[in-house]
């Protein structure tokens, strides 16, 4: 009797053991998705990621071709900085190091110091810098349709360059240096110069003195890089902030057809026009999310002070309520085949 009853109870024991078994793994597999929905969400709303977007896609952003880029894109530097035994504090440190202090002696990117030069300083805040390093540690973030293709030939030893020091993903030329790539070359150098500097007032002393920056500084960098390449560079504009860069005819003309371009997704390519030597080279200036701070809308993106700033300094101001990625206007460049070294 006392046998049976034992059998019994061991029965009962192992039918209750795999009933919680069963229950047991139901509730992993509930609280695995609730984990997955979780992820999800917080990837989209965590503070680093628009911190990303505002304060490093200026530069790096990852949806610049290879020949608009002036720095390489985020997704870029997370892959120079991570790998399979670095942890997250150590990669979230390893950005802070290089940021608050740019320098080659830090820098794990050598190939995009030859090609764009050192990053210039920035005042950015060091919470900022450490919330970008933990978004880009734990989440995937956006990489240009180049990318994978770019990892590939550089890893396998592939990346060429040409006598002007850009990888010919760059220029897209093997060998030759168009006009086509000579323009381009003075258009984004000139932009980058530009940007940094812009940028680096921004973060310093913020938007309102950027509006006077640019109003006394704009014109003597443009004319210090035209200078410097031989060249003759202008920004022009159908909706000018200053009237000296409202456009002439033919260029309003070719300010709509990239309007058309950019606006139909279709890939942008410089126009080039070139006798006797001669080449005069145009291409379209975009919109990002750093512009629509002095270009955007006046009721949502423009603050009020910067708005009144705005009016002040430029009283027949045309260049304002656009968006992101659209023209406001191009690049005209002229120069001397000839005297190019």
């Amino acid at each position: 009797m006392r046998l049976k009853i034992s059998r019994i109870l061991f029965l009962i024991i192992i039918a209750l053991t795999f009933i919680n078994c069963n229950n047991s793994n139901e509730k992993k597999y509930s609280k695995v998705t609730d984990v997955d929905e979780q992820l999800a969400y917080t990837a989209k709303d965590h503070p680093g990621k628009k911190l990303l977007e505002n304060n490093c896609y200026v530069c790096h952003s990852p949806k610049s071709s290879m020949s608009e880029r002036i720095a390489p894109p985020m997704v870029a530097v997370k892959s120079h900085y991570i790998n399979n035994d670095i942890s997250k504090k150590d990669f979230i440190e390893a950005i802070w190091n290089f940021t608050k202090k740019p320098s080659e002696e830090n820098a794990k990117m050598r190939g995009a110091i030859r090609r764009f030069n050192l990053m210039p300083y920035q005042k950015f805040k060091e919470e900022d810098i450490r919330l970008i390093a933990d978004y880009m540690y734990d989440y995937k973030i956006d990489e240009p349709e180049w990318f994978k293709q770019h990892i590939e030939e550089e890893s396998n030893g592939k990346m060429k360059y040409n006598n002007r020091g850009k990888s010919v993903g760059d220029l897209d030329s093997n060998s030759i240096i168009t006009p086509s790539e000579i323009g381009l070359d003075y258009a984004l150098s000139t932009k980058k110069e530009l940007g940094k500097n812009l940028m680096g007032t921004i973060q310093k002393k913020g938007t309102l003195e950027a509006v006077a920056f640019c109003n006394k500084q704009a014109y003597p960098i443009t004319d210090s890089m035209a200078t410097a390449q031989n060249a003759t560079i202008r920004r022009v504009s159908d909706k000018p902030r200053n009237p000296s860069n409202l456009a002439n005819t033919k260029e309003i003309g070719m300010i709509n057809n990239y309007k058309t371009i950019v606006a139909t997704g279709k890939k942008v390519e410089p126009i080039v026009e070139t006798k006797d030597g001669i080449s005069h080279f145009y291409y379209p200036i975009t919109t990002n999310t750093m512009c629509l701070q002095c270009h955007g809308n006046t009721t949502t993106h423009i603050e009020p002070l910067v708005l009144n700033k705005i009016k002040d300094l430029y009283p027949t101001d045309k260049a304002v309520n656009y968006d992101v990625n659209q023209v406001r206007g191009i690049w005209a460049i002229t120069f001397d085949e000839t005297n190019i070294n």
